[in-house]
């Protein structure tokens, strides 16, 4: 049994790591004012700049010389299609190399190093693949400076994202799943088929989201490969035209996306032009925002669908 004096000990350590706590808890919460109030005065400031600027003429209109009839037309559909072609590269390949490191690479020196290398990479600046793709894509393969590029580069971009996403999500499933759907008789693939995948895909969801959200706002690597900072036309709309487009030749079609486009207005003395930019950035986030509210929803729905 305790001594008062050991008991008054006790108590006076116990206020002091409660005063910690609150101070650290105090901390914490006006780190957080600072960071959500500095970011809610920039939002604020752009919305009010930009907002007047939307209109639809803003949003069917090309790049101009003159800040009035200036849109983002090339811009947003550019961004559009390369997302696209990013998402159609580094999804599937992303999860498909995560299942193999996860379920069916053996544990060895090979595939440590390769593991090292993935979370590596996920930090390399954006400017490297850019210089990457330049080389490769570009000037090896000759697919020039086309949407194409810019898809395959933003693939590579967010590739490590994915695959380190994707494997927390499958290590998160208890191990009796595996163990149960064994015992009943079923072959590896079928266990990551219909045990694993379905289990794990509000996790993969959000590994892609995060990763094609980085994307959609990446200027250097799109820079790099030569994206145009004034163009004012469309990709060819497949069989389309006289003669007719092909159904992927718009993936070689010169190209610019919401970034560059930004960068191009942010860098003109025009105070005008400073008002299309910020109403473009606004459109930009909000792009950004609807993939995250698409992923959260879907999240929820599969979540509800889960009978572990």
């Amino acid at each position: 049994m305790a001594t008062p004096g050991k008991a008054h000990e006790i108590r006076a350590i116990i206020r002091r790591h409660k005063r910690w706590d609150l101070i650290f808890g105090l901390m914490g919460l006006a780190s957080l004012s600072v960071a959500i109030l500095t970011l809610l005065a920039l939002f604020t400031d752009m919305a009010l700049s930009g907002i007047p600027r939307l209109d639809a003429d803003f949003f069917t209109s090309f790049p101009s010389r003159r800040a009035g009839q200036a849109g983002i037309l090339s811009a947003w559909v550019g961004s559009v299609l390369v997302m696209l072609v990013t998402a159609f590269v580094a999804v599937p390949v992303g999860i498909a190399g995560a299942i193999y490191l996860e379920e069916y690479a053996p544990k060895n020196w090979f595939t440590d190093l390769i593991e090292i290398n993935i979370t590596n990479l996920a930090g390399v600046p954006s400017i490297i693949y850019g210089l990457l793709a330049l080389g490769l894509f570009v000037y090896t393969f000759g697919l020039g400076q086309s949407i194409l590029t810019a898809g395959l580069t933003l693939a590579l971009l967010i590739l490590p994202i994915v695959i380190t996403t994707t494997r927390e999500a499958l290590r998160s499933i208890p191990q009796h799943v595996r163990e149960g759907a064994y015992a009943c008789g079923a072959s590896q693939w079928q266990v990551v088929h219909d045990h694993l995948l379905p289990y794990s895909t509000p996790g993969i969801l959000t590994g892609v989201i995060i990763g094609l959200s980085r994307a959609i706002g990446e200027t250097a690597p799109i820079i790099t490969i030569g994206a145009l900072t004034f163009i004012a036309f469309l990709p060819p709309v497949p069989l389309s035209g006289d003669p007719a487009a092909g159904l992927f030749d718009w993936l070689f079609s010169p190209f610019t996306v919401m970034p560059i486009q930004i960068f191009n207005w942010t860098s003109r003395p025009d105070t005008s032009f400073q008002q299309n930019a910020a109403a473009a950035s606004f459109v930009l986030i909000f792009m950004t925002l609807g993939m995250n509210a698409i992923a959260i929803w879907l999240r929820y729905r599969l979540r509800k669908n889960i009978k572990w």
